[in-house]
């Protein structure tokens, strides 16, 4: 989840724009270059104003890409990215909530995850690994962006005021400890295969079903 803001389109432009997410889609991109498959449907939760999902979908053509958020504001924006862009391999955003029902699709191939886990409780980050677990096919991946904190610390001052600042804003929120995630990834039967390390003191992490 990052902070959006409308277009300056005119009124009636659903499409919202997040800074950050224009910062970090290059960096991202590169990863998920090196590790989707070369086909099937790749399902992004929380997909927020929709910017990744166009240009992730403009770029991994011919794998089609499936937005997903729980906030009805973000699938209005992310189905007006949509039709501005006219991708044939975007899908219509679907309403999903990860500590509730999943959609159950066949070509699944990969899932795809970006700063969620982070401004959620630790309820949506065990939703999402259970998931992952249970509908991925054997050699899919998780892939998930965000920062972290590593063996009970923060990677760096800027993370350490972030995180007192997400949980001042909720107690239920917080960047989480890399070795607790992997915890749960590994009791639902996925295993680590990359960190990447990418701007902004954020990681890409890969795990494999």
């Amino acid at each position: 989840m990052n902070s959006m803001d409308s277009l300056d389109q005119g009124e009636n432009d659903r499409r919202l724009s997040s800074p950050a997410a224009r910062r970090n889609r290059e960096p991202i991109l590169a990863v998920l270059r090196s590790t989707l498959p070369g086909e099937g449907r790749v399902l992004e939760i929380a997909s927020g104003s929709g910017e990744h999902a166009v240009y992730f979908a403009r770029h991994l053509a011919p794998l089609c890409w499936q937005p997903t958020d729980s906030s009805e504001t973000a699938l209005a924006s992310i189905a007006a990215w949509r039709e501005s862009e006219a991708l044939d391999n975007l899908a219509a955003p679907v309403h999903l909530d990860v500590t509730g029902h999943w959609p159950v699709l066949p070509d699944l191939a990969a899932m795809v995850c970006i700063n969620l886990l982070h401004i959620s409780p630790w309820a949506a980050s065990e939703a999402l690994f259970a998931a992952a677990g249970r509908q991925l096919p054997a050699g899919g991946v998780l892939v998930v962006y965000g920062p972290f904190r590593r063996h009970g610390e923060h990677t760096a001052p800027s993370n350490a005021a972030f995180d007192d600042d997400l949980r001042a804003r909720d107690p239920r929120w917080g960047l989480r400890d890399l070795e607790a995630v992997e915890r749960l990834a590994g009791d639902s039967g996925l295993q680590r295969e990359a960190v990447h390390e990418l701007p902004a003191n954020n990681l890409c992490v890969v795990w494999r079903r």
